[in-house]
């Protein structure tokens, strides 16, 4: 079992990963303030992307309990736009996520699925 990192390690340890991502953020599911945060775009803000991100997650979550799916829990969930691939994926049971932006061009989806989900258990 690894050790617990902090949200800014986890930050710097995706960053390390993947040196070409727009933003990246840890985020509090519930509240969606963001734990910590960096972004290469002028064009994205992470913290105001965590905020509107949360809502996306908190939503899904409902979603999964008004269709009954007692026995399911979210992973990740990936936006896909025309030129980003927006990713979040859940941690510490659904408390928190790791919010992801990387461009659809030069990013390898499985490869940044798989850096988040190394991340998202270190939380």
């Amino acid at each position: 079992m690894q050790a617990e990192a902090t949200a800014g390690e986890v930050v710097q340890q995706v960053l390390a990963a993947l040196p070409e991502l727009l933003a990246v953020a840890v985020v509090d599911a519930r509240t969606g303030t963001s734990l910590a945060a960096h972004s290469n775009s002028a064009d994205i803000a992470p913290a105001t992307a965590a905020a509107f991100n949360a809502e996306v997650v908190r939503q899904k979550q409902k979603a999964l309990t008004a269709l009954n799916l007692i026995d399911e829990h979210i992973e990740d969930i990936l936006i896909s736009l025309s030129n980003q691939l927006h990713l979040m994926r859940l941690a510490d049971g659904g408390r928190k996520f790791i919010y992801l932006a990387v461009s659809a061009h030069d990013t390898n989806l499985a490869t940044a699925r798989e850096v988040l989900r190394v991340q998202a258990g270190t939380l």
